[in-house]
Parts: C-alpha cells; structure tokens; sequence
C-alpha cells in the first residue's frame, strides 16, 4: 500500500516539478522578449523624440521669421503714419501761426479804431455841450421873442395837430360816408332781399293767409271733387292757393293779394252754406264774391272821404283807398291810418292858418300807392304820385304824397304838415304793434347814450325813436368834431341798442351873439 501511494506520488510530484520548470522557462523567455521589445521601443521613442525635437525648432525658427518680418512690416506702417501726422502737425502748426499773425494784425487795426473812435466820441460829446448851449440861447430868445415858455409852446403845436388830425379825419369820414351813399341803394337791395329770406315767414303768414271753418272734415272731399277739379277751379278763378291738410274743420286760403284772398274765402263761406259745390256753381260764387268786395271797396272808400269831409275824388281814387281796407302797414291798417293822417294834417293846418281842405285831402291820399304796390314796380310814394298825377290831383297834393318820406324836400307848409301828421300816426304808441312801456323805454335809453358824449348839450329823441336831434355846446364841440361825434354816437347806438329800421342822428351847432344898444 505504501509502495502504491509512492508510486503514485512520485509521478504526480515528477509533474507538478515539470510543470514549476516549465512556467519558470516561459517566464524567462517571455522576460528576455519583453526586454528586447522594451529596447526596442525605447529606442523608437528617442528616435521620435528627435524628430519632434527638430520639427520644433523648425516651427520656431519660423515663426522667429514671421514674427521679425511681422515686426519689421508694423514698424513701417507705423514709421509711415508717424510721417503723416509729422507732416499735418506742421501744416497746423503754420496755420495757426497765420491765424495768429491775422489775429495780431486785426488787433492792431481795432487798437487803432478804438483810438479813433474815443476821439471822436470826445469831439461829439464837445459838439453836444455846444449844441446844448446854442439850443439853450436859442430857446430863450424864441421864449423872449414869442412870450411862451417850451411847455407853452409845445402845447400850443399839439393842438394845432390835433385840430389839423380832427379836420382830416372829419373830412375822410364825409369821403367815405358819400362813397357808402353813393353805393347804398345797391347794398340795401342786396340786404333787403336777404331779410325776406331770413325773417319774412312769420309777418307773410300773418299778412297772406285766411282760415275758412268748416262744418265737418268730410267738407274738405267734397271742395277738393272728383280728381281736384274743384279745388283747381277755384285757385284758376280767384288766383289763390288753397291749404288742406290735417287742420281739423279749417281749410287756410293763402295770397299776397288781400283783394282777392277776400273774394276767395266770401265765395268758399258762399258754397259751404249752400252745399252745391261743382265748378259751375264755382265760378257763378266766385262772380258774386268779386262784386261783393267791389262794393265793399267803393262802401270803404266813400266811408273815408265822408269822414274826413273830402269831396270831388276820383271814383278810381275812391276804390283805391276801399282796397287799402284790406292792406296793413306793421300791424296797422292803411286806411285807418291814411284817415288819421287826414284828421291830423287838418288839425294842423288850422293852427298855422292854411288850407285844411288840401291838407286833409293830401294827408288821406299820401298812402295811396300802397293800395297797388305788390302789383305795379316801384315805390309806394312813387306809384302814389303817378296815381295823383293820372287823376289830376293838385300840385299841392302830388308834391305831399311825393314828400312825405323824405325822398325829395318839402317845398310847401302841407307838405311838412303831411310828413308831421305820417310820423304822428305811426309813432303813436300801440299804433304798430309796439308796447307802451317799451316804446317810453326806448326813447330814454336813446336820449341818455347821447346826453353820456361830452359836449352834449341836449338831445331829443323824436319820430318815434327814428330820429334823435342833439344840440351841443359850441364853445367845446367844433363842426369837425360833430362829425365825429356823430359817428361815434351812431356806433354806439348799434352796438347797445335794439330798435327796427334805422335811427337819424341829427346834430345841431349853433352859436349866437347877443349885443344890446343903449
């Protein structure tokens, strides 16, 4: 058994001896050929090592070179730029010594001016004592030779300017005042028919327009018939335009004629009542309306020459004042108010002694023309002198009526009493639609702004606040300065005042010298 473990032993240890041997082989092998391979490596290294060695320093030797030509090429540019700023230092350099040379030379100039200058200045101030001397001797011989002091003196120039100012602002106020009337009639036109288009629609529906009642709305079918046949019958007939519209039982009647917005509403009442409305029965009440207000006419027109006891008129005279019946004048009816001009001018005629009949006669006739102003052209003053001239009324009459707004001068009593009686009439307050306070009111506020101007003496506001006469006071208002007194006076009424039409501002300088013998 032992020798079997030996056997057994032996081999095995044979082995593992073997096996150490050999690892021990191997490792000195592998040991001599790592040495070999290290060697050789090492020798690679330094060979590699050489060679970047001498590329670095091939690299350094140029870079050396690029920096050295680098430097050079910097140094250059830089010597070149040094160059030019060398070179323009010098040129300011020169021309700041020319400044400095001119600067040099023009102080030298001023120094020289400067001097001239003080002596000048020295020789005028000498000048000026001497000038203030003679002015001085001058003015006390003209002080000696005049017997006023400067202050005097030159008071007495300033109003000789003023004065010669005042004259010939007057005069350019006169000049432009008969350039305005000289262009007046064509601007009072122009401004005339701008009011009637701005103001007139309230006064003309008062002045053209008649309403007609109506028993019933279903009246208003039947005036207007089958396809408005009866209604354009009575417009072509009467010449007036009928209104129908939403009104309740009224149909309103519209024409500037009175005469025949007249005729039109008798002959619209006439067929209501009767109820036979077609345009036979038309034109048969529009007949008999006419002749109606014919002797409604003539009935007016003998009524006024009755009651102002004028007799021998035209029969065509006669109608004439019948249709101003049917006329107003702001408000007032024209024949009353020609039949009160009438009595007036009668009155006043017989306080100052001459014919009352004339007057009378003149005062009931000096409207006449407005009786057929709207249908003939012109003025009523004018229609009314070629209606007196056409029926042969007196000279005395014709120049009344021709007179009695001022267009020409009156040349006779009548005339003037005419004019007085018109304004009279008009003027009188409640006449024209005017309250009595206000109307007092207005006269006042007129007289104080006039009273307010210095050398007022007195004012009188007359023709019912259409005309303010002012009396000044001589001795301190000149007649150029009423001239502009008046202007001013006329600007300020403009300006605070509301009145209608146009207010006459009638100055009044009167001197008087008053010697008694004894």
């Amino acid at each position: 058994m032992a020798n079997m473990l030996i056997v057994f032993i032996i081999p095995v240890v044979v082995a593992f001896i073997g096996l150490i041997i050999g690892i021990i082989v191997g490792f000195l092998y592998r040991k001599s050929v790592a040495e070999k391979e290290i060697g050789s490596a090492e020798e690679e290294a330094r060979k590699m090592l050489n060679e970047a060695i001498k590329a670095c320093e091939a690299k350094k030797r140029e870079a050396l070179i690029e920096a050295r030509e680098e430097i050079h090429k910097n140094r250059a540019e830089a010597d070149k730029e040094i160059k030019e700023r060398r070179i323009d230092l010098q040129k300011q350099e020169r021309r700041l010594q020319q400044k400095e040379e001119a600067l040099d030379r023009k102080y030298e100039t001023i120094e020289q001016k400067d001097e001239t200058l003080n002596r000048k200045l020295k020789e005028a101030e000498e000048h000026q004592e001497e000038i203030k001397a003679v002015k001085k001797s001058q003015l006390e011989l003209l002080e000696k030779i005049s017997g006023m002091t400067a202050e005097e003196a030159k008071d007495y120039i300033v109003k000789i300017v003023e004065s010669e100012a005042r004259h010939e602002s007057a005069m350019k106020l006169k000049e432009i005042e008969q350039e305005l009337k000289e262009d007046a009639d064509r601007k009072a036109r122009e401004l005339i028919s701008l009011a009637i288009q701005r103001c007139a629609a309230d006064h003309v529906t008062e002045a053209t327009v008649s309403s007609v009642p109506l028993p019933n709305d279903e009246m208003k079918g039947r005036i207007i018939g089958r396809e408005g046949r009866n209604i354009r019958t009575l417009e072509t007939l009467t010449g007036v335009d009928l209104i129908i519209d939403d009104t309740p039982e009224a149909i309103t009647l519209s024409s500037f004629d009175p005469v025949r917005r007249e005729v039109a509403r008798l002959a619209l009442e006439k067929l209501i009542s009767d109820g036979r409305i077609h345009p036979a029965r038309i034109e048969e009440m529009v007949e008999k309306s006419r002749r109606e207000v014919d002797n409604i006419i003539k009935q007016e027109g003998e009524s006024a020459t009755f009651e102002t006891g004028i007799h021998g008129i035209h029969p065509e005279l006669i109608k004439l004042l019948g249709r101003m019946r049917y006329r107003t004048s702001y408000g007032q009816n024209v024949l009353a108010h020609s039949i009160e001009v009438s009595h007036l001018s009668g009155l006043l005629a017989a306080e100052l002694g001459v014919d009352v009949t004339v007057a009378k006669r003149a005062g009931l006739l000096h409207d006449i023309g407005k009786s057929v102003d709207h249908e003939i052209e012109g003025s009523h003053v004018a229609i009314g002198v070629d209606i007196a001239k056409k029926y042969k009324e007196s000279r005395e009459v014709i120049h009344a009526i021709e007179a009695h707004h001022g267009d020409v001068e009156p040349q006779t009593v009548i005339a003037c009493i005419v004019q007085a009686a018109d304004a009279i009439s008009a003027a009188r307050p409640g006449a024209r639609r005017e309250n009595l306070e206000a109307y007092i009111k207005r006269l006042e506020k007129l007289e104080e702004l006039a009273n307010n101007f210095a050398g007022v003496d007195k004012s009188f506001a007359i023709q019912a606040g259409r005309e303010i006469r002012i009396i000044v006071k001589p001795e301190e208002v000149s007649d150029d300065d009423m001239v502009i007194l008046a202007r001013e006076l006329s600007k300020k009424i403009e300006t605070e005042l509301d009145y209608p039409g146009q207010i006459k501002v009638h100055m009044i300088r009167e001197t008087r010298a008053i010697e008694y013998a004894k």
